[in-house]
């Protein structure tokens, strides 16, 4: 069997971003309005900073306005509500984005609901993941939703096929499967408490492997289905995924690189829900 061929984020992710931007320009020659989005960092931990600071970047290329708001590592979680709530209730503002980790002090949970649903282009809050349980209109968890971009974008469809997800975290395991249960997919979720046979014998059946627990290199080759569909969510040190790619390139049919697969899928949504927010929201 030839070699997978590369699911290309990047490429893909360039055209969404395009595509935004023209809608973004659209948007305001109509209207007068430029979408905005509001980044929130609490603390200074150097991967959120450049994270944040790269999202502003392409948000700018985007024609997307960029407000970020910085608090001190001791900001408590009823001052981060505080500074959310406002921030929901800015009409300027139409997407809001809070960087994660916050710290061991911040209720989390109770900081992601202060956000208002329809700002919620990082799709974290208790809405989105209804709507996406549901199929109802909302914004996808963008990691998730940039998953079923790429799919589509390969013509990869989810109905009838055998779907196993590694990972069950709130913003990418649980919303991925739920976006695939909603596409008519047989879901089965493995996690870091599944057993390693258990996990290999499940892959095994797997039309499509979406591999997001943070593990490296956690999902081999020979675990994997001759001609599954393998998406590589998870990245640790060392641009390493939680897929082994050499051996699993070997038997899966499309496989996603690290990085250059999901990553840039994941902003890419991130820019596009903005847009879509600000459209709802302006009524235009």
């Amino acid at each position: 069997m030839s070699q997978a061929t590369l699911m290309d984020g990047t490429g893909l992710a360039r055209r969404i971003v395009e595509r935004t931007a023209q809608q973004a320009a659209d948007l305001t020659a109509r209207t007068g309005v430029t979408p905005c989005l509001a980044t929130v960092l609490v603390g200074e931990d150097p991967a959120s900073v450049t994270y944040v600071r790269m999202k502003q970047n392409r948000s700018r290329k985007a024609g997307i306005a960029s407000r970020h708001v910085s608090l001190p590592a001791a900001t408590t979680t009823a001052e981060l509500i505080g500074t959310l709530t406002e921030l929901s209730a800015d009409p300027t503002v139409h997407g809001i984005l809070l960087q994660h980790p916050m710290g061991h002090h911040i209720d989390e949970r109770a900081a992601f609901e202060a956000i208002a649903p329809e700002k919620d282009v990082d799709g974290v809050t208790l809405a989105s993941f209804s709507a996406m349980s549901f199929g109802l209109p909302g914004f996808s968890s963008c990691t998730p939703g940039g998953i079923m971009r790429l799919l589509d974008a390969y013509d990869v469809d989810p109905s009838g096929k055998r779907a196993v997800v590694v990972g069950r975290s709130a913003i990418l395991g649980k919303p991925v499967g739920m976006l695939l249960l909603g596409r008519d997919a047989t879901v089965t979720y493995c996690h870091s408490r599944t057993p390693a046979a258990d996990l290999s014998s499940v892959l095994r059946e797997a039309d499509i492997v979406v591999a997001a627990v943070g593990r490296p290199r956690l999902v081999r080759g020979e675990d994997i289905k001759p001609g599954a569909v393998v998406v590589d969510a998870g990245y640790n040190a060392g641009n390493v995924g939680d897929v082994d790619f050499d051996s699993a390139r070997e038997r899966a049919s499309l496989i996603t690189p690290v990085p250059g697969g999901v990553g840039p899928m994941t902003i890419a949504t991130l820019l596009s829900q903005t847009v879509e927010a600000a459209v709802r929201q302006t009524g235009a």
